[in-house]
């Protein structure tokens, strides 16, 4: 560990990376909301310096071997001190390179999407503070300080989620995402303060250091490691907390793109890949990660499936994916984790940005309708998005593949086969459910293009050349991204999985294991041209044949409907009527009674106020005159 003065070069640019963003968010606040394009362009050029200094970091320490340590005096009082700093390692370097990106594309897309949007000036604003959080987590050097910017990403995602809060749909899916990304959260931060509890401190470096054994006893660990799980599962919303990704679709798209690829949602799989030495200490804590990823990943698959929602679809897959990724991790492949979580940021921000600009031209996100207004006229996104389909259906030569077959690498060299299994059925129906759209989007049902390029028109109603370019470059420099970065496989893996030292499915690499997961993704894509892409195609799937499967698929496994159901009966039945009986014999029983005792004592001394005073005062001397005779006789 190594840590430079504070006038190094490496500590100027990881302060500017986070601190330029932040900058942004209040100056557009305070200073110049009523300018929406000097908005956009101060909130653009605070995220491009800050991607051009986690450039610069990443270059420069390109082959680190120590993380590096940049501390700073944040909390003193008395005895305590509270650091605040900056951990620079393969890891978090090559994450705080993906979240820039992504967000400056994002955000240069965004000004052609958001184009007359009258809260255009706020929503960089929110773009500026959302980026500001996500990249402060990424370099936080103590659990303390990253939980605390994780709690910030959660706040700016219900402000982009909710943006539109005119539209009730869209406040109500800010409220869910908020809500029930905090019940894994409140795990979260008990499994933190059992960690203090027992080490005294929070630092990552610390936390992850072989010597805890000898300071945590293993049924601790394990207790800490499934409750700081709890967090992943609420941000990258997996099984059961994985509802309320997909409602989040209610924010403007290039929202979805960002949270769907390498920043909200991402951070869970981040966090494991931090605290991976750690978390796998426990093998009971592994295998518990390792089923909830499968469960995720086949769940959502098979909502995806059936969902005519463009948006929806590839909400699905990112919960697919990530969970995916958990497997991975879980699994003992650290750089297969990693590593599909850096290509999966670049295709799934394609993805979800070329279905923006569908939308955004035919105001609609029926995959069916897009398809029949002339969805293919739209030539870049056509072309991107299906590289972006290709590369997530695990195709080669394209990142995905590459990054798909480590994690199934890494299943394979588990005992027991049926993860891998489940790891293959995964892959078929990635392929299926992605083609499924892909073919549905490119061959409308008529064989023929309704309307023209100029039936095409934006959500705002501007159609203006400048803002188709402001969207295509992106979609263009995200498709490139997606095509050569399976090429870095080699040197990425050295660079990433020194510090933990994992990946021991490298020894024993499957050969035949690309094979088989290549025809499995070629029969997925089979399957959906047979149903949806040729010219006889019925474009009805094999589960829409079955009502049943179609229905619980379509409702989501029925997980909403539980809570909705968990809600009405323990606090709209139980809650709520024993804080109405509360509130009739506790509360209004102690107001009435009150009234009662006054009411009483009122007619006890309103005699003193009728003139009777001597009447009573005559009784009580012959009734003591009695008494006094009584006694002396």
């Amino acid at each position: 560990m190594t840590t430079p003065a504070m006038n190094d070069p490496t500590v100027i640019a990881a302060l500017l990376t986070t601190l330029l963003p932040m900058a942004a968010f209040i100056i557009i606040m305070v200073f110049v909301r009523a300018w929406p394009r000097l908005s956009a362009g101060l909130s653009i050029a605070a995220i491009g310096m800050s991607l051009l200094c986690a450039l610069f970091l990443l270059v420069k320490h390109w082959g680190l071997t120590s993380p590096i340590t940049i501390m700073f005096r944040w909390v003193v009082t008395g005895d305590i001190q509270i650091p605040f700093g900056y951990l620079l390692d393969p890891v978090s370097l090559l994450m705080l390179v993906v979240v820039t990106v992504i967000s400056f594309l994002v955000q240069v897309y965004s000004v052609g999407y958001m184009a007359g949007d009258p809260g255009f000036s706020r929503y960089f604003a929110f773009m500026s503070l959302f980026a500001w959080a996500m990249m402060s987590l990424t370099l936080a050097s103590a659990m303390l300080q990253l939980y605390i910017f994780w709690e910030l990403v959660g706040l700016s995602s219900y402000l982009l989620i909710g943006f539109w809060y005119d539209k009730f749909s869209a406040t109500e899916a800010g409220k869910k995402a908020f809500v029930m990304t905090r019940l894994g959260d409140v795990a979260f931060f008990i499994g933190l303060l059992l960690v203090l509890m027992h080490l005294g401190n929070l630092n990552i470096l610390d936390i992850n250091a072989s010597h805890i054994q000898t300071q945590m006893s293993a049924g601790l660990i394990t207790l800490s490691a499934v409750l700081i799980f709890g967090g992943i599962v609420g941000k990258s919303a997996q099984f059961p907390l994985l509802t309320w990704l997909p409602d989040a679709m209610e924010g403007p798209t290039p929202v979805s793109a960002l949270l769907h690829s390498a920043t909200m949602v991402a951070a869970g799989v981040y966090l494991f890949a931090r605290l991976f030495p750690y978390l796998s200490l426990s093998s009971t804590a592994m295998l518990i990660f390792l089923a909830i990823g499968t469960i995720s990943m086949l769940m959502a698959s098979t909502m995806a499936m059936v969902s005519r929602d463009i948006k929806q679809v590839w909400a699905y897959s990112t919960i697919s994916q990530l969970g995916f990724m958990i497997m991975g991790l879980a699994a003992g492949g650290y750089f297969a984790g990693v590593y599909h979580l850096t290509t999966h940021a670049g295709f799934k921000a394609l993805l979800f940005l070329c279905s923006g600009v569908f939308i955004h031209a035919y105001e609609s996100n029926d995959i069916f309708e897009i398809s029949d207004r002339g969805g293919r006229r739209l030539k870049t996104p056509t072309i991107c998005i299906i590289i972006a389909a290709a590369a997530l259906a695990g195709l080669p030569p394209l990142s995905g593949f590459f990054s798909k077959e480590l994690i199934l690498a890494a299943l394979a060299d588990l005992n027991n086969p049926i993860w891998l299994v489940a790891g293959l059925l995964g892959a078929f129906l990635t392929a299926y459910y992605t083609f499924r759209l892909i073919f549905i989007l490119i061959f409308p049902r008529s064989r023929r293009q309704q309307g023209s390029d100029a039936a095409a028109h934006g959500h705002d109603g501007d159609d203006s050349a400048a803002d188709y370019m402001a969207m295509a470059w992106p979609l263009i420099i995200l498709a490139a991204f997606t095509v050569v970065l399976g090429l870095y496989q080699q040197p990425l893996d050295q660079f990433i999985a020194g510090p933990a030292a994992i990946d021991a499915h490298a020894a024993g690499h499957h050969a035949w294991l690309p094979f088989v997961a290549l025809a499995i993704a070629a029969a997925g894509v089979g399957i959906a041209w047979l149903e949806f892409g040729r010219r006889d195609a019925a474009r009805v799937g094999f589960v829409e044949k079955i009502p049943a499967l179609n229905t619980l698929f379509a409702r989501r496994w029925y997980i909403d409907d539980f809570y909705r159901l968990c809600l009405n009966i323990i606090v709209y039945k139980v809650f709520a009527n024993l804080c109405k009986q509360n509130d009739d014999h506790v509360i209004d029983g102690s107001i009435d009674g009150l009234s009662k005792a006054t009411i009483v004592s009122g007619r006890v001394l309103s005699g003193l106020h009728l003139g009777m005073v001597q009447y009573r005062l005559l009784v009580i001397f012959i009734v003591l005159v009695l008494l006094a005779l009584y006694f002396i006789f």
